[in-house]
């Protein structure tokens, strides 16, 4: 199998982060919070690569200066994320000790820390790729999640992924070989039978898995503008609902 991981993940610019890392219970985490007061909040989910990759905390500082408390807990607990170097054949066993699916007890905790340290009134959510299953998995199961936005993560071995508690925005890229049109054909004919609640699902032409979190000086030309207008997209989904 080939590693889904085509965009380069070796080479990063340094990035000088905006905000700061705190200690929430049993996590650490990364918060940025806009220039204004806000009681509006939102968890961002980072991928494989953890909590400390440059590109999930320049996603958390963008999403704060559209005026959010802005959170990217460290949802492997202090565990190992996977690394640019590792084995993909090793990939499936590194992901029965990283779930997606087993996320609710840390996503209460930073629920909580929003709510009584941060004075957060409306909480969305974000996840890519590994976080883009969790959110799924989370709009499932937290009615807290005023809203959520999941990028290119999609949970297949569930026949009770539909029923989603909060609107519920799907972004994918179109040569993203994780991920089948026949899934996303699926998960839009099973959301439309059994959901209830505003949904979206947009497949953004010619982009591979992880596309919308590169920073500005790692965009190829041509990628640029749907890199802009999946997150353009994101934004407005927050805004709309949170």
């Amino acid at each position: 199998m080939a590693d889904p991981f085509l965009y380069n993940t070796g080479e990063r610019s340094r990035y000088g982060c905006l905000g700061h890392e705190v200690q929430i219970e049993h996590i650490k985490a990364y918060v940025c919070r806009p220039s204004f007061f806000t009681d509006k909040a939102v968890i961002v989910v980072h991928d494989v690569f953890g909590w400390l990759f440059p590109d999930i905390r320049y996603i958390v500082d963008l999403i704060a200066g559209h005026g959010y408390i802005t959170i990217c807990p460290d949802f492997f607990k202090g565990t190992e994320p996977w690394k640019s170097t590792d084995h993909w054949a090793d990939f499936a066993d590194w992901m029965k000790h990283h779930d997606p699916m087993k996320v609710d007890k840390e996503a209460d905790v930073v629920l909580k820390y929003l709510k009584e340290q941060c004075d957060a009134k409306k909480i969305g959510i974000v996840g890519f790729s590994w976080g883009g299953m969790a959110v799924h998995h989370l709009m499932l199961k937290n009615p807290q999640l005023a809203a959520g936005v999941s990028l290119y993560g999609i949970i297949r071995d569930s026949e009770e992924r539909y029923n989603l508690l909060n609107p519920t925005f799907f972004i994918f890229g179109e040569r993203d070989h994780t991920i089948s049109y026949d899934q996303i054909t699926l998960l839009e004919e099973k959301l439309k039978q059994y959901c209830q609640v505003a949904y979206k699902i947009k497949v953004y032409p010619g982009q591979v898995h992880g596309f919308a979190q590169l920073k500005p000086e790692d965009m190829k030309p041509d990628d640029k503008p749907y890199i802009e207008e999946a997150r353009k997209d994101m934004i407005d989904w927050i805004n709309t609902f949170v």
